[in-house]
This record gives C-alpha cells, structure tokens and sequence, in this order.
C-alpha cells in the first residue's frame, strides 16, 4: 500500500484547498417574462417552462386559506 514518505506542508494543502470554493449559481433570463431564474427549472414569476404555462401563479401574496 502506498504510504506518503513526508508530511504534505500547510502551504501546499492551502492551495490544493483553494481551489475548493463554491461558484455564483447560474442564472438566464426567462424568455417569456424576461426575469432572471435558474435554467431548466420552472420560472417563479409567470410559471412558464419551454414556452407554455405550466404552473398558475398567483396574482396575491401568499394565501395559505383553504
């Protein structure tokens, strides 16, 4: 089994390590509303996904009455 024959020194685990960062999530504009959403998820706005409406959104704030 390979065994490491030196410890790894703290300057090269930091740079290995800084490259370990998280990337700004990706963000298109809707075509049918033109607001900023996720790609290939339903847009929150006007509920359209590939060009049709998939989901009603509601005109008021939340309404959680049954």
């Amino acid at each position: 089994m390979a065994v490491p024959k030196q410890k790894q020194s703290h300057a090269r685990t930091a740079k290995r390590r800084a490259q370990h960062k998280i990337g700004a999530p990706a963000i298109n504009a809707c075509p049918t509303c033109h607001s900023p959403r996720r790609p290939h998820r339903v847009c929150p706005v006007c509920g359209s996904y590939a060009g049709r409406e998939v989901v009603h959104v509601h005109d008021h704030e939340h309404d959680h009455s049954h």
